[in-house]
C-alpha cells in the first residue's frame, strides 16, 4: 500500500469549521483543477452557512449538496452508472447532538440524495430506507423526483458504453478513471458536530448494490462527545472495519483527530488491503485527514482560515 498522506496543513481550526472531501481514488490529470475547485466551492458553501449561525447539520448539507450538483464528482448528477446503465444513489447524514441519523440506498431519480437522507433522519421513525420505499418517502416529504436520465451525463454514458463493449467482447473489466464518494464534517459555533456522505457507488456495479456511504458507522458518524467522520474509498472494505465509527472512537479514547484518521486508514490497509480516505473534526476543532490512495480532493475552512484551503495531491 502507498504511504499515508501527510497531516492536514493545520491541526486545529477555530469554530465554526468544516472539512469536505471529493473522493479518494484515481484521478486523471485533466480532472485535477475541476476537483480542487469543486471541493473549495463546497467548503465555502458549507462555511457560509455556519458563519451565518447555521447548525453543523446545515453546514454539511450545504456542502454535500454543492458536491452532488458538481458534475466533477461521483454523486448526484454525473454519478457513475450501474451495469444496466442507470444511476443509483446512496447517502447518509448524522447529527452529533442527539445521534439522530438518516440514510438512503439504491435511490433513483433525486438530484440531492443527501436531502432525502436528512428527511429520513428528521421525519421518519427509521434510520435507513432503500429503493422504491425511500423514493416514495422522499416524494411524500416534498422532494422533487426527476427523470433518472437527467442525472446521466454524456461523460458517464460514454464510459459505460465503452465498458459494456469490452465485456461483450469477452475482455477483462477495464479500470476507468474514478472519483470517489463525497462528504463533509462540520463543527458549528455551539460546539455541535455533524457528518454527511453521498455517492453514486462503484462503476458498473450490480443494481441494488449498496456500499459504505449510507451505513452509519461506516460512511458517516457523528457524536458531540467525540467528533464526526466521513469516509470514501472501497466500500466493501470500509464496511468491514466500520471506518468512521472506529475513527470517532479513537478520538473518544483521547487520540487527536489527525492520529485517529491515520490509524484508521492504516487499519483499513492492514486488515482488508482496501483503499480509502477519511476526514474528521473533533469537538475542540481539531481536523484530521488521511488517505492511502494517490490522491484525495479535500478542502477546509475555519474562522482562522475563512478562504478554503483545497488540496488533492499528497
Amino acid at each position: 500500500m502507498p504511504p499515508l498522506a501527510p497531516g492536514v496543513i493545520i491541526c486545529r481550526a477555530m469554530p465554526p469549521a468544516i472539512v469536505v472531501h471529493g473522493g479518494a481514488g484515481i484521478y486523471g490529470d485533466e480532472a485535477l483543477p475541476e476537483a480542487v475547485a469543486g471541493v473549495a466551492a463546497a467548503a465555502a458553501a458549507g462555511f457560509a452557512r455556519l458563519r451565518a449561525g447555521g447548525s453543523a447539520v446545515e453546514g454539511v448539507l450545504a456542502a454535500v449538496r454543492a458536491l452532488e450538483d458538481d458534475l466533477a464528482f461521483n454523486a448526484g448528477t454525473g454519478a457513475v452508472l450501474t451495469s444496466e446503465g442507470t444511476v443509483e444513489h446512496d447517502a447518509s447524514l448524522m447529527d452529533g447532538r442527539d445521534l439522530s441519523a438518516g440514510a438512503v440506498g439504491a435511490l433513483v431519480g433525486f438530484k440531492n440524495p443527501v436531502a432525502a437522507a436528512d428527511e429520513v433522519r428528521r421525519a421518519s421513525p427509521h434510520v435507513f430506507m432503500v429503493g422504491e420505499g425511500a423514493a416514495r418517502f422522499a416524494r411524500e416529504r416534498g422532494l422533487e423526483q426527476v427523470d433518472p436520465a437527467a442525472l446521466v451525463t454524456p461523460k458517464q454514458r460514454a464510459k459505460w458504453l465503452a465498458e459494456r463493449e469490452r465485456r461483450l467482447a469477452g475482455l477483462a473489466a477495464g479500470a476507468p478513471l474514478k472519483h470517489g464518494t463525497v462528504g463533509a464534517v462540520a463543527l458549528d459555533a455551539q460546539g455541535h458536530v455533524a457528518a454527511a456522505t453521498s455517492t453514486g457507488g462503484t462503476f458498473f456495479k450490480l443494481p441494488g448494490r449498496v456500499g459504505d456511504s449510507p451505513v452509519i458507522g461506516a460512511g458517516s458518524y457523528a457524536d458531540d462527545a467525540a467528533g464526526a467522520a466521513s469516509a470514501t474509498g472501497q466500500g466493501e472494505a470500509i464496511l468491514r472495519v466500520t471506518l468512521t465509527r472506529a475513527a470517532v472512537d479513537r478520538m473518544r479514547a483521547g487520540a487527536s483527530a489527525q492520529r485517529a484518521a491515520e490509524d484508521s486508514i492504516e487499519e483499513l490497509s492492514l486488515r482488508t488491503g482496501g483503499e480509502g480516505g477519511i476526514i474528521l473534526v473533533s469537538p475542540r476543532g481539531e481536523l484530521g485527514i488521511a488517505f492511502n490512495t494517490r490522491r484525495m480532493s479535500r478542502a477546509f475552512c475555519g474562522l482562522d482560515h475563512p478562504t478554503p484551503v483545497a488540496l488533492i495531491e499528497r
